[in-house]
C-alpha cells in the first residue's frame, strides 16, 4: 500500500461510525454496525493485493481473467476486541486464514500483557492483516506485530475503526514498514488511555460486559 495511514472517509463507513459511537446504541445494533464497517475497511485494507491471470472459459468464450496471487492472506485478530472485526471481513474473504493474538493491557502502567498467541502456518509467505477497533496507546498494537514478525512475517498491515494520535506514532516508531488504515483519526487519549471523543471500550460495547 501506498503510504503509511490510510484514512477511509467513505460516506457509509463514516455514518456508521456516528451511529456506534453514540452511547444510546444497543449492543446488538454495535455488534452488527461493526460487522458491516469491518466488511468496508476490509475493501480498502485490500487493495492493491498481489494480481495474476487464470485462463477460464466463460459462456460466449476462453479469456485469462484476473484472480488473486499467492498464498491465501492471514488475518490476525488482536483479541478480544478484534473478534469483531473478524466476522465482516471474513464475509469478504472467506478463505482467510486466521490467528489469534490474546494480550490485555495492564490499568495501571497500561502496557500489554500476552496470554495467547496462536498464528496461521506458512506466515512469512501471506499478507498479514491485524486487526484491533481501537489503536489507543499502541502499545498493545505493537506488541502484536512483535510478534507476527517473530512468527516470520514481512508483509504486515493493521486495521481498525479508531485511532489516536498518540497511537498511531507509536505504531510509526515501532513499525515503520506497516501501513495503517482507520476510520478515524480522534482528537486524543485521555488520563486512563482511552480515545477521545471515541466511542468507549469496544470490548464491552461489543459483548455487554463491563
Amino acid at each position: 500500500m501506498s503510504g503509511k495511514l490510510t484514512i477511509v472517509d467513505h460516506p457509509l463507513v463514516q455514518h456508521k461510525l456516528t451511529l456506534m459511537r453514540d452511547v444510546g446504541t444497543p449492543t446488538a445494533v454495535f455488534r452488527q454496525l461493526l460487522r458491516e464497517i469491518s466488511t468496508l475497511l476490509a475493501y480498502e485494507v485490500t487493495r492493491n493485493l498481489d494480481m495474476t491471470t487464470r485462463r477460464i472459459e466463460t459462456p460466449l468464450q476462453e479469456m485469462d481473467a484476473p484472480v488473486l496471487d499467492g498464498r491465501k492472506l492471514a488475518l490476525v485478530s488482536i483479541l478480544r476486541a478484534g473478534n469483531g472485526l473478524l466476522d465482516g471481513m471474513l464475509d469478504l474473504i472467506p478463505s482467510a486464514r486466521v490467528g489469534f493474538v490474546g494480550l490485555y493491557r495492564d490499568e495501571e502502567t497500561l502496557e500489554p500483557v500476552q496470554y495467547y498467541c496462536k498464528l496461521p502456518g506458512e506466515i512469512s509467505d501471506r499478507l498479514v492483516i491485524a486487526v484491533d477497533p481501537m489503536l489507543a496507546t499502541g502499545n498493545s498494537s505493537a506488541a502484536a506485530i512483535d510478534l507476527i514478525k517473530e512468527e516470520g512475517a514481512t508483509n504486515i498491515r493493521f486495521l481498525c475503526l479508531l485511532a489516536a494520535p498518540e497511537g498511531i506514532a507509536r505504531m510509526h516508531e515501532a513499525h515503520p514498514d506497516v501501513p495503517i488504515v482507520t476510520a478515524a483519526v480522534d482528537e486524543r487519549l485521555n488520563e486512563k488511555g482511552y480515545i477521545v471523543p471515541g466511542l468507549g471500550d469496544a470490548g464491552d460495547r461489543m459483548f455487554g460486559t463491563k
